[in-house]
């Protein structure tokens, strides 16, 4: 999601596969029902027998573990008369999750990364389940799944609920020092030029007053592995680049995006300001957490990156450093013809599914029917009215003691299972009341969500999959060396075309090309 890496991790990685990390609320259960009762494979004819469920997820970094008989899985387990037991792997450990499948030690229902080489592969052996026989009973999932997301059926058959986000929302933004701004008689910057321009100041003018030459304008992290450096496109949206993930030419066929003009314009303006030393030099080597670390330390005066529920902590640290600190952010600037963009729509997901393990099919598509639905929103976030909180009309009062024997993160946020499966808190507006910059917080998703970038091809395909990480490594290398000047622009461009179609991107490209011809 250019979406949000949190702060603190969670995970239990057992020594052959994963480790159970839960099995909890199975103490609020009858030892005579404690297993499910099966004959030829079915569920037992017994409603009153619980289901025995297992879900293997990927965790929230910003999630505490769970805990020893947590009495929000009990709540779980009563409402869907289940008795659940959740592994969580690392916020995106796919990794550990193919081990697990590989070992053939399959839960009921799974999170994984889609789309993927893998879920290709289990849904044509068989491994995930269609979900269509079981949408009458899961009205949750079937009004998401027939909302928008048709399009991720294979042969007209949900093997699992995708989550998007980025769609509508996004928090991803241009973040400076406001303080520095206001000491150097500034306002943000609203254009490229104006950009450009205050970026220069940050860096001549001395704002931290520690009479040094050590602060540079802009500063950036490296992309995940496999990904595509994407924190200079604001650049090239603003000189017209009119899509976040590929261009097309003269006849209408789709090229990659270095290769339409906006691309060597913006890279030219880039160029000049790593020429000037307003971007720091080793951003391609930095971590996020290590780049907000130099933002808090006074060696850049913007940088690129989430907010929302991060302002409250981006803000927070910067006035530990420098009590006087003031966190600023903005649209992203505009080109010359008043053109602007800074995130593109995303289409990485998050891909929850049943497995052909699932002696009750149905019992787990209601489980993840219950991850989206309103009640079990409630839960996940709230908690159990009466014990993890109370209401007095519209305020909420968190029983901050009480939450934390059943690992809801401290001040009003939420379950480990409310987030990184089906849902993040941006995609549900979801903030507590306790938050201390809330107006800020929700502001910044106004801000940032008017400069999504639409895509030109909905979906990635095979090729995309397969050749996709050799193709932005290609990109990448090559990025760089044009940025610092190594490359001369024309031949850099027309370089990077021909590795990059060598890399896979020739079979990209036929394959996109079909499927935009199909819209």
């Amino acid at each position: 999601m250019k979406w949000n890496p949190h702060t603190v991790k969670k995970w239990f990685i057992g020594a052959n596969a994963l480790a159970l990390m839960a099995a909890v609320g199975c103490s609020n259960t009858p030892a005579s029902t404690a297993n499910t009762a099966v004959s030829d494979g079915k569920p037992s004819s017994n409603s009153n027998q619980p289901y025995e469920l297992t879900y293997l997820t990927t965790g929230d970094q910003g999630a505490k573990p769970l805990q020893p008989n947590d009495r929000i899985i009990a709540e779980i387990n009563k409402r869907l008369n289940i008795k659940l037991n959740v592994k969580i792997v690392p916020e995106n450990a796919f990794d550990k999750i193919n081990v697990a499948f590989a070992s053939g030690d399959l839960p009921d229902v799974v999170t994984t990364q889609y789309p993927s080489e893998t879920v290709s592969q289990w849904v044509k052996e068989g491994i995930i389940i269609p979900l269509n026989d079981y949408l009458k009973d899961t009205p949750s999932l079937k009004a998401k799944l027939e909302d928008g997301l048709k399009w991720t059926a294979v042969d007209g058959k949900y093997y699992g609920y995708p989550f998007i986000s980025q769609q509508e929302k996004s928090n991803y933004t241009i973040q400076f020092r406001q303080d520095w701004l206001e000491k150097l008689g500034l306002q943000p910057p609203k254009t490229i030029e104006e950009f450009y321009s205050t970026l220069k100041a940050v860096v001549e003018k001395d704002p931290d007053g520690n009479g040094k030459a050590d602060t540079y304008g802009f500063i950036t992290n490296k992309p995940i592995a496999g990904d595509a450096l994407t924190a200079f496109d604001f650049v090239f949206y603003a000189y017209g680049l009119p899509y976040g993930d590929w261009a097309q030419d003269e006849k209408g066929n789709v090229i990659p995006k270095f290769e339409h003009p906006a691309f060597k314009k913006g890279l030219t303006e880039l160029r000049k300001w790593y020429s000037e030393k307003l971007i720091d030099p080793e951003f391609i080597v930095y971590d996020r957490p290590l780049k907000e670390q130099k933002f808090f330390q006074s060696k850049a005066g913007f940088m690129d990156g989430p907010l929302f529920r991060h302002v409250s902590r981006i803000e927070g640290s910067l006035q530990q450093v420098n009590p006087a600190g003031k966190l600023g952010y903005a649209p992203p600037p505009a080109g010359p013809e008043g053109k602007q963009g800074m995130a593109f729509k995303g289409k990485n997901a998050f891909y929850t599914s049943v497995t052909k393990q699932a002696k009750n099919p149905q019992k787990a598509a209601q489980f993840i029917d219950f991850l989206l639905s309103k009640e079990g929103r409630d839960l996940l976030q709230l908690g159990i009215e009466g014990v993890h909180y109370t209401k007095q009309g519209d305020k909420i009062n968190y029983n901050e003691e009480e939450r934390a024997k059943d690992g809801f993160s401290p001040n009003g946020w939420s379950h480990p299972l409310a987030w990184g499966n089906v849902t993040w808190p941006i995609d549900e507006n979801y903030l507590p009341q306790t938050e201390p910059r809330i107006e800020r917080a929700l502001d910044s998703v106004n801000v940032a969500s008017k400069y999504i970038v639409p895509n030109l091809v909905n979906k990635k395909t095979g090729s995309e999959i397969e050749f996709g990480k050799a193709v932005n490594e290609v990109y990448n290398q090559y990025f760089v060396s044009l940025l610092n000047g190594k490359l001369d622009v024309d031949k850099g461009i027309a370089e990077l075309g021909q590795k990059w179609r060598q890399a896979g991107g020739d079979k990209i490209l036929k394959e996109a090309n079909d499927e935009l011809k199909k819209k």
